[in-house]
């Protein structure tokens, strides 16, 4: 048989790049990123080189599993599909008679192909589809609404042809985005700057031209600071300023005790690069790139340092600014139509979301909504009772705070459901688990990516699948066949293609060449004075009418962060570039790049404790122990320690990574109570650990 080449979309994180791979026989010879899409050069990630090890991983789930003993025992039987379906609609349709469709909750990992899973949810009568942002994105997303009237990805990060880039809770260079690295690698070769404010020198900052170590949790004092400057100094964008930013004056007398000086004492930055830095920023405006974060579940007001954020990327002109953050279009934005969409099929649910979003907590976007606060619903059957809860590629023992508090919230369901292509805490933990295929063995519904220039992208199975798994679409349809959700009782995934291009002008036959369908022939930049904003005055606001209406503070005035007591520090967590979170510790590729986790420890605090690098330490809080080893080093924080996420595995179905590192979750007794009443995510990183020698 002749080598094919099939256009399909990575699955090893969630950034799904565009990706072709190289088929002979059956068999992947070879993967690589979509050389016809724009940015990527046809380069892949680390991750993303490890697919093939997913595909060979024979400690993924295999075939159906219905649990025979308690919830956590791990005692299964197989089933055929047949039967596992049959069984959870059984179990669903009993829940539903009793309890009415918006007694089940469906989260995922959001992401392009989330119209089919809203679409399931709808079809059910339930409004209560939810993802995992509220433990990562969600402050960010909230902070643009309140901002801008729209959400976060109704702005483009140009990259490519930026001056000046800042990260901030944003580690471009390890938590991979394609498309972004080689855009401001090359933007960077072309002269921009780049700035990394952070806790501790990560990959991304070692590439810096400024590296700000700042105390952690003083983020939005250095941000205040930075806002000072600009307007004190009369740095910002004055023309942008009177066409669209309301509310400035209001700025300017909240932020005229915030001070370099003041933020020095906060933060720890001296004051005089402060000013410095703000100057060398103004200077490259309005080509500036602040970028709002990526998991932003940190600290208890880590929606105003988005929100802060935003208004810098205004002050400076970049909204809407080529090289800075322009307006990203939509097919009708270049005269095009969108895919038909899965959840047009039925009417909107009647019912309130469980977790208030919308109504109780009206400044919240009702879209995914907040997981955290379903649980409190599950908990408390308040507003009414959540009895059966599908995960579909998530793990929220692993990715939210406290698992030993959120097992005993998931006990009270009458029906868990994991649909996964690895095992996971949450897998383990519920009564069925549904084998998804990997994604080089599925197809996926048809997405639009909205940018500068929107496209269509889709993503072909390369492989028939090795197990007994099978697509989203297939489960989903499958489900929805047995519990008469006809609309959506597709047959095959080319009816729902078709269905998906109605009137769109598009066939399948224009994937065939690049798995692409451009809409627009060049990117488009809106002139300064065609942008648009969904706010109540059509302009950037300062003070937030969705968030005043809620009694919530659009300014908030700062509050100095917990100083850890001696002995004991902050706990901190992020990314890698070779391991997605907790989904890829035990693939047989990554699992040698990176076996365990260490914890980052300052160099002069761990040797005050007589500490040598490498050694095992014992970590404690709230009564949960865990060892792990040590690395000191001058690059982080004297008051934080820093682990990478995802590790500390206790499955005996993963036998490499059984046992390896330990979890940053596990010492968040309390946490899922912890969140921003502004933003909506949980606070993860307000909780604090007693790192000790092992004598």
């Amino acid at each position: 048989m002749a080598k094919q080449q099939i256009f399909s979309v990575c699955g090893m994180c969630t950034v799904r790049c565009p990706i072709q791979a190289e088929v002979e026989d059956g068999v992947c010879t070879f993967l690589q990123g979509n050389p016809h899409a724009s940015g990527i050069k046809g380069a892949i990630c680390a991750r993303g080189s490890a697919g093939l090890g997913l595909i060979n991983d024979d400690e993924r789930p295999q075939v159906p599993l219905i649990r025979t003993g308690k919830r956590g025992e791990g005692q299964w039987r197989e089933a055929s599909w047949e039967e596992a379906l049959d069984y959870v609609a059984e179990r669903m349709k009993s829940v539903m008679d009793a309890h009415g469709g918006r007694s089940v909750l469906f989260s995922d990992r959001g992401g392009p192909f989330r119209d089919l899973h809203m679409s399931f949810m709808r079809g059910l009568g339930s409004p209560n589809y939810c993802n995992h942002d509220a433990s990562c994105a969600r402050n960010v997303q909230h902070a643009a609404l309140s901002v801008f009237g729209f959400g976060r990805k109704d702005l483009v990060y140009d990259l490519k042809n930026a001056r000046h880039v800042v990260l901030q809770t944003r580690n471009i260079f390890e938590s991979i985005n394609v498309k972004e690295v080689n855009d401001l690698a090359e933007a960077m070769a072309n002269g921009c700057k780049l700035t990394v404010i952070d806790i501790r020198a990560n990959t991304t900052s070692c590439k810096a031209d400024r590296f700000f170590m700042v105390r952690p949790g003083t983020d939005y004092a250095f941000n205040l600071a930075i806002i000072h400057v600009l307007m004190s100094e009369k740095l910002y964008d004055a023309d942008f300023a009177r066409l669209w930013i309301n509310d400035l004056n209001d700025l300017y007398r909240f932020v005229e005790p915030y001070t370099p000086d003041w933020a020095e004492k906060e933060t720890g930055v001296p004051a005089q690069e402060i000013i410095a830095f703000v100057r060398e920023l103004a200077k490259a405006k309005p080509s500036v790139i602040w970028h709002p974060g990526w998991m932003t579940a940190r600290y208890r007001d880590s929606f105003y340092v988005c929100r802060s954020i935003y208004l810098i990327n205004a002050l400076l002109g970049a909204i809407g600014a080529k090289g800075g953050l322009p307006l990203a279009n939509k097919p009708e934005d270049v005269g095009r139509k969108g895919l038909r969409k899965l959840v047009d099929l039925f009417p909107k649910p009647e019912d309130k979301r469980a977790d208030g979003a919308g109504w109780k907590y009206p400044h919240f976007d009702t879209g995914p909504g907040l997981l955290h606060l379903a649980f409190k619903a599950m908990e408390t059957e308040d507003p009414y009772p959540l009895k059966a809860y599908i995960a579909y590629r998530h793990d929220p023992l692993m990715g939210f705070p406290d698992p030993e508090a959120l097992k005993k919230i998931l006990d009270k369901l009458d029906l868990l459901v994991s649909v996964t292509f690895s095992w996971s805490d949450t897998a383990w933990f519920s009564d069925v688990v549904l084998p998804l295929s990997p994604y080089l063995e599925r197809e996926s519904i048809l997405a639009c990516k909205n940018g500068l220039s929107p496209y269509f992208f889709v993503r072909h199975r390369a492989l028939k699948p090795r197990f007994d798994t099978r697509a989203d679409w297939e489960i989903l349809c499958g489900l929805a066949k047995r519990l008469h959700v006809e609309p959506l009782s597709f047959n095959s995934i080319e009816e729902i293609w078709n269905y998906q291009l109605e009137g769109t002008g598009v066939t399948m036959k224009d994937f065939e060449s690049t798995g692409m369908v451009p809409l627009a022939e060049k990117p488009r930049y809106r002139k300064v004075n065609e942008l648009k904003f969904k706010t109540a005055s059509g302009k950037i606001d300062i003070l937030s009418e969705r968030l005043e209406k809620a009694g919530l503070p659009s300014l908030k005035p700062y509050e100095s962060p917990a100083r850890p007591q001696d002995g004991r520090f902050r706990i901190t967590f992020g990314r890698c570039p070779v391991h997605t979170q907790g989904h890829t510790v035990n693939n047989p590729y990554l699992y040698e790049e990176m076996p365990e986790n260490v914890l980052w420890l300052n160099k002069d605090v761990g040797e005050a404790m007589r500490l040598q690098d490498g050694e095992e330490v014992e970590v404690s809080s709230s009564g949960h122990t865990g060892r792990i080893k040590v690395k000191l080093t001058e690059f982080i924080h004297p008051e934080a320690v820093f682990m990478v996420h995802g590790f500390g595995h206790t499955l005996p179905v993963e036998s490499r990574a059984f046992g390896k590192g330990i979890l940053d979750n596990n010492f968040m007794h309390g946490g899922l109570e912890l969140w921003d009443p502004a933003g909506g995510g949980v606070a993860m990183q307000e909780h604090f650990v007693t790192v000790k020698k092992i004598s």
